[in-house]
C-alpha cells in the first residue's frame, strides 16, 4: 500500500484527488493539508510514502514545504511530487533543487497520475523528457530565477564519474529511462541501472530528479538537452 499525503489550499481540488487516488486499491490517502506548514507537520506525523504538493499555497508555499520535508532526516523515505499548472509556475526547477522527485500537471490524465505516483513511490523520478526539457529551459532562461550553474561541490564530485557514467548522466538529464539509456548506449537495462545507481551514490543525489539538476547546474548538459561537448 502506497500512503499519500495531499497538500493543496483548495479543498475541492484535494477532494477530487482523494476520490481518484482512493479508487485504486494499492493507494491510500492518509492525510490532507491546506498549506505548506500543515503539509510538513502532517508529513512528520504520518510519514507518508509520497506527498502531492501544490506549489502555490498561503503562509508557507510548496517550495519551502518541499525543502523542509526533503531536508528532514526523519522523512528520508518520503518523496515529494509537485502539482503544477506548468505555464505559470516558475518555481518548479527550484523545487527540484530542494529535493522534489518530479512534477505532475494538474490536468494530467487520471491514469497517468496514478501511474506517476507508483513510479515515484518506487524510487524513480517523474521526469518525462518532453516536459522536463521545456520546463528547465524556460526556468534557466527566466530573469531573476535562481537557475544558474554555480561552481561548487557538484562540479568537484563530477570528477569522480567515469567517462561512461558521464554519458549516462547526460541521458538521465534528458529524461531517458534505463531501458532507453540501454538502447542508446548499446548495453543491457541492468547495466544501465547499475550505472545510474553508481552515479547517484557518487554524487550523493536523492534520485534521478536531482541528477537532472546537477547536470544542468554544472553544465554537463546545456539548455536544449545537449551535452556540453556537443
Amino acid at each position: 500500500m502506497i500512503r499519500v499525503l495531499l497538500a493543496d489550499d483548495q479543498a475541492l481540488v484535494r477532494a477530487g484527488f482523494k476520490v481518484l487516488i482512493g479508487s485504486d486499491p494499492d493507494l491510500d490517502v492518509v492525510g490532507e493539508a491546506g498549506d505548506g506548514r500543515e503539509a510538513y507537520e502532517a508529513a512528520r506525523r504520518l510519514s507518508p510514502d509520497l506527498v502531492l504538493m501544490d506549489i502555490r499555497m498561503p503562509q508557507v508555499d510548496g517550495l519551502e514545504a518541499t525543502r523542509l520535508i526533503c531536508c528532514d532526516p526523519g522523512l528520508a523515505s518520503t518523496r515529494v511530487v509537485i502539482l503544477t499548472t506548468f505555464e505559470t509556475d516558475d518555481y518548479v526547477f527550484q523545487a527540484l533543487r530542494a529535493g522534489a522527485s518530479g512534477f505532475l500537471l494538474k490536468d494530467t490524465d487520471p491514469a497517468d497520475l496514478l501511474a506517476g505516483i507508483r513510479v515515484v513511490a518506487g524510487g524513480d523520478a517523474l521526469l518525462a523528457p518532453s516536459v522536463t526539457r521545456r520546463l528547465i529551459e524556460e526556468v534557466l532562461n527566466t530573469p531573476g530565477v535562481d537557475g544558474g550553474r554555480p561552481a561548487g561541490s557538484a562540479a568537484v564530485d563530477l570528477e569522480r564519474l567515469t567517462e561512461r557514467e558521464r554519458e549516462v548522466l547526460v541521458l538521465v538529464a534528458t529524461g531517458l529511462s534505463n531501458e532507453e539509456i540501454a538502447k542508446a548506449l548499446y548495453m543491457s537495462p541492468l547495466t544501465a541501472k547499475t550505472h545510474v545507481s553508481r552515479i547517484l551514490s557518487k554524487l550523493g543525489a536523492r534520485d534521478r530528479a536531482q541528477l537532472v539538476v546537477i547536470a544542468y547546474e554544472t553544465g554537463v548538459v546545456n539548455p536544449g538537452g545537449r551535452s556540453a561537448r556537443a
